[in-house]
């Protein structure tokens, strides 16, 4: 059973560490702002530039984060 949570623990690991890969993977500011506006229009959101520079900071700290945590791990 111990081996199994180990098992299971690093899969999780790997899922989290690839999505945030894949949204920390270097890109130019201006496609990740597009990217993101794109997707807060689809769901009716609007926001002006200093909002989403917020947004943005944002969601990459929380993203930070998060790979953070899951390498101490």
């Amino acid at each position: 059973m111990k081996a199994l949570n180990y098992i299971l623990a690093f899969i999780g690991g790997v899922a989290v560490g690839s999505a945030a890969g894949l949204l920390l993977a270097p890109e130019k500011g201006s496609e990740l702002r597009e990217r993101i506006v794109e997707a807060l229009r689809k769901r009716g959101i609007r926001l002006n530039r200093k909002d989403m520079d917020a947004l943005v900071d944002d969601i990459t700290e929380e993203l930070s984060n998060a790979a953070d945590a899951e390498a101490a791990v």
